[in-house]
């Protein structure tokens, strides 16, 4: 009896110390409505760098900013961030041409059912439109804001109007400051009303703000509030292409880029944050992949389940742009954003997909 017990205690013991260290206290998301893979793995199209194709003011100005003679140039070029960083010193899942797939699995490829798989790991069939109805499945923002240590401290922010409906803050309690809605905090911020003066006398779309004002507004939040899960959410991608727009569509896509810069540099001078954070970079569909399909998108256009995503943090392996991987899906990264902070999603939702694994610690 006694040996037996012994060699339970060294079984426990030595399942104990096999377990990963995880560093991960915080995570922020940051995702871009419907930027194509093919832009973020071999840059700006020259099928769509014309008027007739791609609505483009000056194609020459728009080539000398984002023309180069390789992909690898050109996305560089489009995307310095990604590629210097999160591309280098994490993982990045989405370019078919080396065999690595990511997509989405909820048939439909647009933006609710994209960011309700996004967040409540699975694809439910009931999300079929972008209309005006409360989410009915738990979402991981909301399951982490219940859990010790979170309480408070878990929030987000979305250029479109519909995030309070997709993430359902009536019922979860989360801080969702979605469209031209005003930020109002308990405290007197100036910065703040800055930004929402500024947010509610410019209005271009009529359910959308643009990326600036979403961005400064969750960055002056993550300064002042320190909040250890945070998701940033913006969609200018998404309609500049919807309008034809693909000089504009570039440029959105560099400013989501030099905002990905400029929140990891935030990040890594907040003693909160350095070296604890793990940073998750995605978008919630594709495109079509040619001149007559790029504007769109939906279960019309097989194309526009693909998808990409990064992963960068302390946590993560450095293993550059995957190649030669098994699927991973939209639907994994609920369960990923928990499993960064120790925490099982799938306990509370059990038809969440698994975590991608190889993002974790080993």
């Amino acid at each position: 009896m006694i040996r037996a017990c012994i060699l339970l205690l060294a079984l426990a013991a030595s399942t104990l110390f096999a377990q990963p260290t995880r560093r991960t206290q915080n995570v922020v998301i940051l995702m871009t409505d419907g930027l194509r893979w093919q832009e973020v793995f071999s840059g700006a199209d020259a099928a769509l760098m014309d008027r007739k194709a791609g609505g483009v003011a000056d194609a020459a100005a728009l080539r000398d900013q984002f023309w180069r003679a390789t992909p690898e140039d050109r996305r560089a070029a489009l995307l310095p961030f990604f590629w210097s960083s999160a591309a280098r010193q994490g993982q990045v899942f989405g370019d078919r041409s080396l065999r690595s797939e990511a997509r989405v699995t909820n048939g439909l490829y647009f933006s609710y059912p994209g960011y309700s798989e996004t967040f409540c790991g699975v694809a439910d069939p009931r999300i079929d439109s972008n209309e005006k109805r409360y989410n009915p499945n738990l979402n991981v923002l909301e399951f982490l804001h219940r859990r010790p240590g979170f309480e408070g401290r878990v929030a987000a922010f979305g250029a479109w109007e519909l995030f309070p409906w997709i993430l359902n803050a009536p019922r979860t309690g989360l801080l969702v400051n979605a469209g031209y809605e005003p930020l109002r905090l308990p405290e007197n911020n100036a910065r703040i009303e800055l930004l929402n003066a500024l947010k509610a006398e410019t209005e271009y779309w009529d359910s959308e703000a643009f990326d600036s004002f979403t961005f400064h507004t969750a960055l002056e939040y993550l300064r002042a509030n320190k909040p250890r899960v945070l998701a940033i959410l913006l969609g200018e991608t998404d309609e500049w292409a919807h309008a034809g727009r693909y000089d504009l569509y570039l440029k959105s896509a560099r400013r989501v880029d030099e905002y990905a810069r400029r929140l990891w540099e935030t990040l890594q001078s907040m003693p909160e944050y350095r070296g604890s954070t793990t940073l998750i970079l995605a978008t919630d569909h594709g495109r079509g992949a040619d001149r007559k399909t790029w504007r769109s998108h939906g279960r019309r256009i097989p194309e526009s389940q693909y998808i990409w995503m990064a992963f960068l943090g302390p946590d993560t392996r450095p293993l550059g742009v995957r190649e030669n991987t098994a699927p991973v899906t939209q639907a994994q990264l609920a369960a990923t954003i928990a499993a960064f902070l120790g925490e099982d999603f799938r306990i509370a939702v059990p038809a969440a997909a698994a975590p991608v694994r190889d993002v974790l610690p080993q």
